[in-house]
């Protein structure tokens, strides 16, 4: 069996981008994508402009994994066009490339590390440290793992958070945050003004809000389900955050084409320049790879999943108001 390093090495033959298959996928995704817009701000026929609308929620989705590889400076690295045609996507997405880049760069080198985890990725308290807080600090962190905090992840984790929140704590540092913000708003405006409120709402504002709330629960759940595993930072392993607690979610082709394979995230967090497209084929090869702990989009593991409130160590495992001192003290 390899474990660390070694199997950190038997991933290396896949952490080599295949360039046209990354032009290929970025291209006809992007291609896709303005198909559908085009096609909600044109089409006459509503039901055909919303299912246009859904596709291009789905296309966005896709596209910003795209994207998050391309800033692992997994695909496309040192090209000029690429660099373009992402930087725009982040901005049209309300995701300042830097800003991006910076947390999520903290949040795979610190991915499951008890008191160091928070930047980039969702919050984790243990049980003992969640009953000492006071109410303000326990509501803040039970706002920010909270479902309706995912559901409208749009307005508050992107244009909030990603934007406005990192501009105010530096201004000088992140102007770029309220530049982004707007750039896209105005955008967001011009489609209101010159086309009508269904136009704005069908290409702009319902894509935006499906997509952002898929990708706020997917990242949620990839670090945050039954069986994940979390370390003090002085016994954290790199190995071991990858593969204990970052999750494999059993997709149907649909939605792993959608998802552009994030959901193979424990060999992700193993080895981040393995470009999405080569993530299945990385797993097919090395069977220390194939057991991963497993999580759905079916509503029993969502559920599962959204119940998980603190880490508790003498469990070793999250747990939620099922324990009565943690539902009596939320």
């Amino acid at each position: 069996m390899l474990t660390g390093k070694e199997l950190i090495l038997a991933t290396k033959p896949f952490a080599k981008e295949i360039r046209w298959k990354s032009w290929y996928y970025t291209l006809t995704t992007l291609f896709l994508l303005v198909g559908t817009l085009l096609g909600s701000t044109y089409i006459e026929n509503i039901f055909i402009k919303i299912v246009c609308s859904f596709f291009s929620a789905m296309l966005l989705s896709r596209m910003f994994i795209i994207f998050h590889d391309y800033q692992h400076h997994t695909i496309l690295r040192d090209s000029f066009p690429a660099n373009v045609v992402f930087t725009v996507f982040g901005i049209y997405m309300i995701t300042p490339p830097n800003i991006w880049k910076r947390s999520h760069d903290h949040h795979h080198n610190n991915n499951a590390k008890l008191f160091s985890a928070s930047i980039g990725s969702y919050p984790i308290m243990t049980k003992q440290k969640f009953l000492e807080a006071s109410k303000g600090e326990k509501f803040a962190y039970l706002a920010v793992r909270h479902p309706l905090n995912m559901f409208f992840a749009y307005f508050t984790t992107f244009s909030y958070g990603m934007c406005i929140q990192s501009f105010l704590s530096s201004p000088k540092r992140h102007w770029d945050s309220l530049v982004v913000l707007l750039l896209h708003w105005s955008f967001g405006a011009f489609l209101w003004i010159h086309f009508g409120f269904v136009i704005f709402l069908l290409t702009f504002l319902l894509p935006f809000f499906l997509s952002h709330m898929m990708g706020a629960y997917l990242f949620y759940a990839q670090h945050n389900f039954p069986g994940a595993k979390y370390k003090n930072n002085t016994e954290w392993n790199y190995t071991h955050a990858a593969l204990e607690s970052s999750s494999y979610m059993d997709l149907n082709p649909f939605m792993q084409w959608v998802t552009a394979n994030i959901g193979f995230h424990h060999i992700h967090h193993l080895n981040s320049k393995i470009p999405f497209y080569r993530l299945p084929e990385a797993m097919a090869a090395i069977p220390e790879l194939q057991e991963p702990k497993t999580t759905s989009l079916m509503p029993s593991d969502i559920i599962a999943c959204l119940k998980l409130k603190v880490w508790d160590p003498e469990k070793n495992s999250m747990i939620g108001y099922e324990d009565p001192e943690v539902r009596m003290a939320r």
